[in-house]
């Protein structure tokens, strides 16, 4: 009931500011969609295939936003995230942003609220398909796109610089519960050649395990780095991460991964892509188990603001007890307005 009402109230909030929108041009709503038609084959460790094997149709996410400015300095942001949850397979709807910000200069943007988290969203500006496939640290669990705290960021040097710096709650933007302590996350990005980014980022905290009544909780900390090279015809990068305790009620644990990926541009609206992904997701719980994942594709811009994808993925869980193992091929699709 309660998520029901927290839903009505989102929904007539943004039929309320869209209203408001045509007579104030401050005021501007927007969406984003990611709609998919694939053929998937999802095998268990025994090799038996899983309910989630079929084919048809998702919309993996559906972002409604309303962003209004009040002056140069000060503005707001409210936006909803509905998408289908994989372990029920039941729709969910949360507020994934709802921040005050006042920019006092582009070096220095301050953020109230739930934000962006400074490596997720920045890792998806240079890989480009966040609509086939969430970036590898999203993918497991291993960050937040976005939280409540206190977000600061900025730019300098004509762009040569940028940084992000969060003080959060840690527990992800659906569960603003607070706890004992607060998170820490950071990045610091640079561009020492037109087109070349490096950048470092980190999280210290308990991810807002740190509750009362818990006990013997590890602290979980997380080391990013990234290297990509973009340019009007191609784009190529890759992130790498290490991850200490990424659930601090469990045992001690760690994970350490890397992404590769690619885009070659063929013509004004066409261009082929593709990734690879390597992960130790439990080092010292399970040394034995490793996931790899990759996808192929072509991806086409139908219109401005809507793009598609025909693309094949594949992942695969190796362990002792045997390989799960996810095929997927189809169509995917980006819309925005």
């Amino acid at each position: 009931m309660r998520k029901q009402i927290l839903t009505a109230a989102v929904i007539a909030a943004c039929a309320g500011m869209s209203v408001a929108a045509q007579a104030d041009e401050a005021t501007k709503l927007g969406g984003k969609a990611y709609i998919d038609f694939t053929s998937l084959n999802d095998k268990d460790s025994t090799g038996t295939k899983t309910d989630k094997s079929g084919l048809g149709f998702d919309v993996k996410r559906f972002y409604v936003g309303v962003d209004h400015t009040f002056d140069d300095m000060w503005s707001a942001n409210v936006t909803t995230d509905f998408y289908k949850d994989g372990n029920d397979s039941k729709t969910q709807v949360f507020v994934k942003k709802a921040y005050l910000q006042a920019k006092f200069s582009d070096a220095a943007v301050l953020r109230a609220g739930s934000a962006d988290m400074p490596w997720i969203p920045y890792v998806e500006s240079f890989y480009g398909y966040r609509y086939v496939e969430n970036t590898m640290t999203d993918k497991l669990h291993l960050a937040n796109s976005a939280d409540w705290g206190a977000h600061l960021g900025g730019k300098a040097m004509g762009g040569m610089i940028n940084y992000a710096v969060s003080i959060v709650n840690g527990n992800g933007y659906s569960d603003p519960t607070r706890s004992k302590s607060v998170d820490f996350a950071g990045r610091v990005g640079v561009m020492p050649v037109k087109g070349l980014t490096l950048a470092l980022g980190m999280y210290n905290g308990k991810r807002g395990k740190d509750v009362q009544s818990a006990t013997n909780l590890n602290k979980n900390s997380r080391y990013d780095f990234l290297a990509a090279y973009k340019q009007d015809m191609f784009t190529v990068g890759g992130e790498f991460v290490s991850a200490k305790n990424n659930d601090p009620s469990a045992a001690k644990d760690k994970a350490t991964g890397y992404s590769v990926f690619g885009t070659v541009k063929a013509g004004e609206s066409m261009a082929v892509f593709a990734r690879y992904d390597n992960v130790k997701p439990n080092k010292d719980t399970a040394s034995d188990k490793k996931i790899t994942y990759y996808n192929v594709g072509v991806s086409y811009q139908a219109r401005k603001n809507v793009d598609l994808a025909l693309a094949y993925k594949n992942n695969k869980v190796a362990n002792t007890g045997g390989d799960a193992k996810t095929s997927e091929i189809g169509v995917w699709t980006q819309v925005k307005f």
